[in-house]
């Protein structure tokens, strides 16, 4: 794993728990107020007077977007981007009901996830499989399917110019095969979407951010998550925005962190295996593992603050795990 020298000092914008949280090089973090305030982030990029969203949230997120333009003084018309990082429906859900809002926007997905906007029942059905029918339908609201004539897909290290500079997308696996993140060279920014693990503004300390990966299922890969961490570090960019939640700095030594929790995360899998109660013994050690970090990073929270902060991630990531145990577990049996 590659690791370069850290240069940077932890310089963040002061972040709202609600609203919008204004970066430079006219970059916002809007809260798409999805489970809590500030757990979930669009972000809205502005250039001369046009505008794109990096990600959308829910479906529920659409009137904090439209508001955030209104803020803004921009029009609906003005936006040309929707830049999907990936399809899980927290970052993708409410793409197609902003688009009928945008009338000139245009949608720009991994080919692999393209399918799924154009028809997002299996979308639907498997997050359904995930959270149940009764957390889905409060959380996410209705998914409106995305004409394919409004969709655009990436290439790995497609560059494309929009405005006044040249972006970059690379195909970044290992949280969800359907990933990319979007560089801009100019900004030194990367849109990490879930790649660079999530990083919550009330668990900074002194104004250092702590992070821990996402292995949310159902494809988490962790030789592909140490490979595009190595990725995002080897562009030497001066912040990562990440959707949950918000731009964060000190990159080598989030990614050093990272690194070692996705090797954490990889041998509390292995240490419980099968079985009925699996699903707890994970997750109670995993929460173990996150406060023992949150210790030496010089939080003084308590449990239930913890607990508040992390529980949903904790379920989720070993909801991924098993998944991912499982799936190496059966190509060892299969001999493949």
């Amino acid at each position: 794993m590659t690791m370069a020298s850290d240069d940077q000092k932890p310089a963040r914008a002061g972040f709202c728990m609600s609203g919008i949280t204004d970066f430079a090089d006219g970059i916002s973090a809007i809260d798409t107020h999805h489970i809590r305030p500030a757990s979930d982030a669009s972000y809205l990029l502005i250039r001369e007077g046009r505008a794109a969203f990096v990600d959308t949230g829910t479906a529920l997120a659409v009137p904090h977007l439209l508001a955030a333009l209104q803020e803004k003084q921009l029009t609906v018309e003005s936006v040309d981007w929707i830049f999907l990082t990936h399809i899980h429906l927290d970052h993708a859900g409410g793409a197609g009901a902003l688009l009928k809002h945008l009338p000139n926007a245009r949608v720009l997905v991994h080919p692999k996830g393209a399918p799924h906007l154009v028809d997002p029942t299996k979308l639907i059905q498997a997050t359904i499989g995930v959270y149940g029918e009764a957390f889905f339908a409060a959380t996410y609201g209705k998914i409106l399917p995305i004409p394919a004539d409004r969709l655009q897909v990436t290439e790995e290290g497609l560059s494309f110019f929009w405005v006044d500079r040249s972006y970059q997308c690379l195909h970044t696996p290992g949280h969800a095969l359907h990933h990319y993140v979007l560089w801009d060279p100019i900004a030194r920014v990367v849109f990490a979407g879930d790649n660079f693990g999530v990083s919550y503004r009330e668990l900074d300390v002194n104004g250092h951010a702590f992070v821990i990966p996402a292995t949310t299922p159902t494809h988490f890969d962790p030789s592909e998550m140490h490979r595009t961490i190595d990725r995002i570090v080897a562009l030497q960019p001066a912040a990562v925005c990440l959707t949950h939640y918000g731009q964060v700095t000190e990159i080598n030594r989030l990614a050093e962190d990272l690194h070692r929790g996705v090797d954490a995360y990889v041998a509390i899998a292995g240490r419980h295996g099968a079985g009925p109660d699996r699903v707890r013994r994970m997750g109670d050690e995993l929460f173990e593992w996150m406060s023992a970090q949150l210790d030496a990073h010089g939080d003084r929270a308590d449990a239930k603050t913890r607990h508040a902060a992390l529980d949903l991630d904790i379920d989720l990531n070993v909801q991924g795990l098993i998944y991912w145990a499982d799936r190496v577990a059966a190509s060892k049996l299969s001999g493949t």
